[in-house]
């Protein structure tokens, strides 16, 4: 399956962005997906996952309450609402598709694939 990792941009601290990722290839609901962050100098890190139906989602702490995944696996695209974005929300996004079938797959090695990534810059 490709990834397509979409709506990254410039927002100012305490606005919202919308990401998508666009799957091709395979249909996209046999597949956890993930959605990953690295920001400059740091470790990719784990940002919330969404199992195949959309029933179960998982949060990083750091999310607390501001981000919400959800899918429309009709329309094999996955998104990433980010609401109330903080200047530390900076790093590029990306989107990622596990086999682990239960929606909890939060480590980097439990994913197969990999989108290439959509800037989000908050400034303050």
């Amino acid at each position: 399956v490709q990834l397509q990792a979409s709506g990254g941009g410039l927002v100012q601290v305490g606005g919202s962005l919308r990401l998508s990722c666009a799957a091709s290839g395979r249909p996209f609901s046999i597949y956890t997906a993930g959605w990953f962050r690295q920001a400059p100098g740091k470790e990719r890190e784990f940002v919330t996952s969404i199992n195949w139906s959309g029933a179960s989602t998982y949060y990083a702490d750091f999310v607390q309450g501001r981000f919400a995944t959800s899918r429309d696996n009709a329309k094999n695209t996955v998104y990433l609402q980010m609401n109330s974005l903080k200047p530390e929300d900076t790093a590029v996004y990306y989107c990622a598709a596990s086999y682990v079938g239960d929606g909890t797959p939060k480590y980097l090695h439990q994913y197969n694939y990999w989108g290439q990534g959509t800037l989000v810059t908050v400034s303050s």
